[in-house]
């Protein structure tokens, strides 16, 4: 059940929930990625950063879109982070159905013009267009691109934003970071920043960086109108960790041997966030 990301995040937008956005970046996940949010009955979104396309190669990607057609659940194929035109016609050409264009390291003004230029290249060919405005932080260097301190986004701003773009969800800063914290860093949100935009903003707000943040803000930001929410770092930390614990014994090599615990590892964190999100048995609204 292969849809595009306005198809599937209006849904969420008039129902108050969020669906989770898990970050893919190897057959194994996806299969438990799919099975996880089949189980729980979850809508979902594959997102797949241009890293990681680069490492799994677009020839996988016949292989992802006949997994999602096939899937008892709605997904969407969304590309995470896209940053030049280029990388969005590979993901048209490819099979993706929702595109994210990150033009927030850029000057409003550019950043507008860029955003508008793939909204209308997207929707010539019906797939769905992810904006962003202000900058989200970054915790390490295995995390996605961020800025040091937080940009956060204006509601002014992101009205402006969305008149001038047509962008069909918009991915803001209120206070989140890409990757894991170190122990010195807290998380906090601006929920009264939320508040402010989701009053101002009509379409689907996308919140980045959602790994590792409390679950009761996270929880808090859903009830607020969150509509779609990243998890990258929390499912490959859960992963990577059983996979390490698996590879202590030196004898072991096959991949089945492997990777099944670690896809049962990574299904148990994804689950919580389902509930978390309360996207739990949304399917039942497509």
């Amino acid at each position: 059940m292969l849809l595009s990301g306005k198809d599937l995040l209006d849904v969420a937008n008039e129902n108050s929930f969020a669906i989770p956005a898990f970050n893919i970046s190897d057959w194994a996940m996806l299969n438990g990625v799919i099975a996880v949010s089949e189980e729980k009955k979850s809508p979902v979104i594959l997102a797949i950063h241009p890293d990681e396309l680069s490492h799994i190669g677009v020839d996988m990607m016949p292989g992802v879109v006949a997994r999602a057609r096939n899937a008892s659940i709605p997904v969407t194929i969304h590309l995470d982070h896209g940053a030049t035109y280029q990388q969005v016609l590979t993901a048209i050409q490819h099979g993706f159905t929702s595109v994210m264009i990150d033009g927030s390291m850029l000057p409003f003004d550019d950043n507008a013009t860029l955003t508008a230029k793939i909204v209308e290249a997207a929707h010539s060919v019906g797939l769905s267009v992810e904006g962003e405005l202000g900058t989200i932080g970054k915790t390490d260097d295995e995390a996605e691109a961020g800025t040091a301190d937080i940009i956060y986004t204006e509601p002014a701003e992101a009205v402006r934003f969305v008149e001038l773009t047509g962008v069909d969800s918009l991915a803001i800063a209120i206070g989140t970071r890409h990757g894991i914290y170190p122990s010195h860093l807290k998380a906090e949100l601006r929920l009264d920043l939320l508040k402010e935009i989701k009053a101002a903003v009509s379409i689907p707000l996308v919140l980045h960086g959602g790994s590792d943040n409390p679950d009761d803000e996270i929880g808090q930001a859903v009830k607020l109108g969150v509509n779609k929410i990243n998890i990258s770092s929390d499912i490959k930390v859960a992963y990577h960790r059983k996979v390490r614990e698996i590879l202590a014994d030196a004898t072991v090599r096959e991949p089945n041997t492997i990777q099944p615990p670690a896809i049962a590892a990574m299904k148990v964190t994804a689950a919580q966030k389902i509930d978390l999100f309360d996207a739990a048995g949304r399917a039942r609204h497509y």
